[in-house]
C-alpha cells in the first residue's frame, strides 16, 4: 500500500492512501498538533468529502483498533498449524493494578505460560517487550498461549 505524504504549507502534513473504491483516506496533522481524519470525494481525490477532528487520545485509540487486529490475524495465520496455540488481544484498562507497572511485575509468563509478543500504544507497535516494559492504561497487549492461559492472563491484568 502506497502512503502519500503531502506537505501543506502553513498547515501541516497530509498522509493518505487510495482505497479500492478510488477514494483516499488519510490524516492531516496540523502544525499546532491537531489531527483530522479525512476522506476524499470519489470524483476528486484532492477534495475532502468528510473530515473528523480527533484528539491525540482518539487518534491513538483508532490506530489501536485498526492496527492490532492485523497483527493478531497475522499471528493466527502463522499459528494455524499449531493446535492449542491461540493469539488474543488483551486490553490494559484504566484501573488495572498494572497501569504504570512493568511486564515483569505481571509475571504473566510464569503464572499462565502466556507470552506478550507486542504492545500497541498510541498507534505504535512495540514488538517483543522486555520485562522492564512499563504499561500504561489503554495499551493493547498481543498475547500468545493456550485458551486457558489467555483467560487467566486477562483476569490477572484486570484484577492482579
Amino acid at each position: 500500500m502506497n502512503v502519500e505524504v503531502t506537505p501543506l504549507p502553513g498547515i501541516g502534513v497530509r498522509k493518505d492512501f487510495a482505497i479500492r473504491s478510488g477514494r483516499r483516506v488519510g490524516v492531516v496533522t496540523q502544525r499546532d498538533g491537531q489531527i483530522e481524519l479525512i476522506v476524499s470525494k470519489s470524483d476528486d481525490p484532492d477534495a475532502c468529502l468528510a473530515s473528523l477532528p480527533l484528539t491525540t487520545d482518539e487518534a491513538a485509540a483508532l490506530a489501536n483498533l485498526l492496527g492490532a487486529p492485523q497483527l493478531v490475524a497475522q499471528l493466527n495465520e502463522e499459528h494455524a498449524e499449531l493446535p492449542g496455540i491461540n493469539t488474543k488481544q488483551l486490553p490494559l484498562r484504566q484501573g488495572s493494578p498494572f497501569d504504570g507497572r512493568t511486564l515483569g511485575d505481571t509475571a504473566l509468563r510464569s503464572r499462565t505460560s502466556v507470552s506478550v509478543v507486542a504492545v500497541m500504544r498510541a498507534g505504535q507497535v512495540h514488538p517483543s517487550p522486555t520485562p522492564d516494559f512499563t504499561f500504561t492504561a489503554g495499551d493493547l497487549l498481543v498475547t500468545v498461549g493456550t485458551s486457558e492461559g489467555l483467560e487467566a492472563a486477562a483476569k490477572i491484568l484486570k484484577h492482579g
